[in-house]
Formats: C-alpha cells, sequence, structure tokens
C-alpha cells in the first residue's frame, strides 16, 4: 500500500488520468444499465425478429446496406432519419425496433432519437453489422 501511495504521489498527472478513466467507465456502465435502450446480442435480435415480429433498423449508408443487410432489414440510413423519417415508422411503433450501424456506436442516439418519439421498445445491435456478420449470420445482397 505504501508503495501505491508513493507511486501516486510522485506521478500525479498519471494518477489523475487513471482516476479520470476508471470514473468515466462506471458513469459509462451505470448510465447503460440505466438507460431505456438495451443492447441486445444477435441472438436476441433474431428471437424477436422471429418471435415478436421485431424490425432491424439499419442506418447505415444505401451502399453498405446493399453490399449485405439483415434479412427483412429496413434501410433508412441516419442522415435522412428526422421528423418524416420517425413518422415513416409510425406503423412499426408497437413492434420492437432494433437499431443496426456497422459497430454498433453510432445507432445509440438513433435509438434514443426513436425512444423520445414514442417508440417504446426500442433496442441496439451490440456490435452491429460486424457482430452480425463475424458470428457466421446470414446477410441478405
Amino acid at each position: 500500500m505504501e508503495q501505491l501511495i508513493a507511486f501516486a504521489s510522485s506521478n500525479g498527472m498519471l494518477s489523475a488520468v487513471w482516476v479520470a478513466l476508471v470514473v468515466m467507465i462506471l458513469v459509462t456502465t451505470i448510465r447503460m444499465k440505466m438507460s431505456p435502450i438495451k443492447q441486445i446480442s444477435t441472438q436476441d435480435l433474431t428471437l424477436l425478429m422471429n418471435r415478436e415480429e421485431g424490425v432491424a433498423l439499419d442506418i447505415r449508408k444505401e451502399k453498405e446496406f446493399k453490399a449485405g443487410h439483415i434479412l427483412d432489414a429496413i434501410n433508412l440510413p441516419s442522415e435522412k432519419i428526422s421528423k418524416s423519417g420517425i413518422t415513416s415508422l409510425e406503423k412499426h411503433k408497437d413492434k420492437p425496433i432494433i437499431v443496426v450501424c456497422a459497430a454498433g456506436m453510432s445507432a445509440v442516439q438513433i435509438a434514443n432519437d426513436l425512444f423520445k418519439g414514442g417508440f417504446t421498445r426500442v433496442s441496439v445491435l451490440k456490435g452491429g453489422m460486424n457482430s452480425w456478420t463475424s458470428a457466421g449470420l446470414p446477410v441478405a445482397k
């Protein structure tokens, strides 16, 4: 313990950065757990689509979508999602909507926008299309 205190006192900047990183990781983890938007696995996505008529909303660019996408996914690029884009999804409001992007990062903001727009069953595919293809699951072209 004395060595840890000696290291922290002699390396103040490094210790401060380490503490800041730990705090940021804790805050991010807590926010994800408390968020109404859940990140789901590829298996959960498949179950939602098959058992509850879930909708995969692919927000990647049209070119990426045409190169390979989840079967029966709806393509609505994130640039086009606005009030008119959200209203085009009104017929799916009662179904689970799973937002899919390339790596699972940009989908969170779109999912939050959908949740604020009244869509109560919104999720994000953890890892995005990268996790789908790396799991060896089928893609449509």
